[in-house]
């Protein structure tokens, strides 16, 4: 990409933005982050607050088009579809699927995890000393069951796990009650994740890492970007709604509202913006010492500064529909099931929008026809997990350094083809 570059734009100030601005100016850049939103006010916010070093399992799975029906048909379901939109989600449907086969899970299950396996220890280093390093706490990941059979540790998704180093184990009802006292009796078992972490408060972090990159002279421009567009002389023009911004290089973490960008450049990628709902009791009366994942309603609970989170779901809708929050009250009532002891009268609910690849993979790379500017977006439902190591790679892209781990699996160009 030419000379070493001295400044650099980013766009998009969630949690992928503001690792990869931090990176940029530990590196040296003078960089500028730039969302019409404060820091971490949408999905880096609103999220499940997992911290899943260990995540290797793609969203598509085979054989999970045959419970797509049942979940659409189910108003607890954990997918819903607004019908109108159909015809524009079935190609990223269609692709969806296909990205389920069994020959290409492995592949994706170690992308994955590569992106996703050093986050705690990122995390730690992100934010010593800025007086919010309590916001990340060690964690189990609960996997839980109300029959016992269904917690099989030699089905595909615990052997693909297992194939790759996850630390995990099987406990009977005796010991989930151990590990989780408030957890209904009707859960049978449970598989634990080790060496994971939880997020007290999400957005928090995504804001303590941006007043740090502040306090190291970055700078955030509170404006909403029009366009895009290279320069002749090889670096970025950003035009915001204040003014025209050239950089050396620009980083493209925009989430679900990236594609547009990239489109201006002929570039076209099967981004679904997903929506995700969460419902915080702010009295909850009971604790959750882990993260949650309840297997039958997909789902997790977790309890955070705020009371407990209950946040999944997902709903396509396409970009610019209106929320219904009634994706967020409908987990009102598993998440009773699960606490028996929850007390769910006082709570909030919540929604924002996930970047979603069929893949499961974001994309993190150069853009063709785009000198200077790189992708790094489109993690899904591991945006929070997969932000520090995503915001490292793009540094080394930008400033010219080969990235310390294989970046294909995430290249923008990947479904060109398809």
């Amino acid at each position: 990409m030419g000379n070493k570059p001295e400044t650099a734009g980013v766009i998009g100030a969630g949690i992928v933005g503001i690792c990869t601005a931090l990176s940029l100016r530990e590196r040296g850049l003078d960089v500028t982050l730039i969302d019409p939103s404060p820091p971490a006010e949408a999905a880096s916010f609103g999220n499940a607050g997992v911290i899943s070093a260990w995540s290797c399992i793609p969203q598509s799975m085979p054989g999970v088009w045959k419970n797509v029906p049942k979940w659409l048909l189910d108003p607890e379901g954990p997918v819903a579809l607004r019908w109108p939109y159909l015809p524009r989600f079935f190609p990223w449907m269609t692709k969806f699927f296909a990205a389920g086969q069994a020959d290409r899970i492995p592949a994706i299950a170690d992308a994955m995890l590569q992106l996703n396996r050093p986050t705690v220890e990122m995390y730690r280093r992100l934010l010593q000393g800025t007086g919010g390093e309590h916001l990340v706490r060690d964690s189990m990941y609960v996997f839980l069951y109300r029959d016992a059979a269904k917690a099989d540790t030699n089905s595909l998704e615990w052997r693909i796990r297992r194939d790759r180093g996850v630390p995990f184990e099987k406990i009977d009802a005796a010991t989930l009650r151990d590990v989780e006292p408030d957890v209904s009796t009707a859960y049978e078992a449970a598989i634990l994740i080790h060496d994971q972490a939880r997020a007290l408060d999400p957005g928090a972090i995504g804001k303590v890492l941006a007043e740090k990159f502040q306090h190291m002279g970055g700078h955030i421009l509170q404006a909403k970007v029009e366009a895009v567009s290279p320069r002749e002389d090889g670096r970025v023009r950003i035009q915001s709604e204040q003014g025209l911004h050239d950089f050396d290089r620009a980083i493209l973490t925009a989430g679900p509202w990236s594609a547009k960008f990239l489109a201006s450049f002929g570039v076209k990628v099967p981004l679904e913006a997903e929506r995700g709902y969460h419902i915080v009791f702010d009295d909850p009366g009971v604790t959750i010492n882990n993260s949650l994942m309840v297997t039958d309603a997909k789902f997790v609970a977790s309890s955070m500064e705020t009371g407990v989170r209950c946040a999944g779901t997902a709903e396509f809708a396409g970009l610019d529909h209106a929320p219904d929050y009634r994706r967020s009250e409908v987990l009102a009532g598993p998440a009773k099931r699960i606490l028996p002891k929850l007390n769910t009268e006082s709570r909030q609910v919540w929604s924002g929008q996930r970047p979603s690849f069929p893949d499961s993979l974001p994309m993190i790379g150069p853009v063709p026809g785009a000198p200077g500017l790189i992708a790094a977006f489109g993690h899904g439902h591991l945006g929070l997990t997969a932000a520090p190591m995503t915001g490292q790679l793009a540094t080394q892209l930008a400033i010219g350094e080969t990235p310390n781990i294989d970046i294909t699996p995430y290249d923008v160009t990947r479904f060109s083809a398809s």
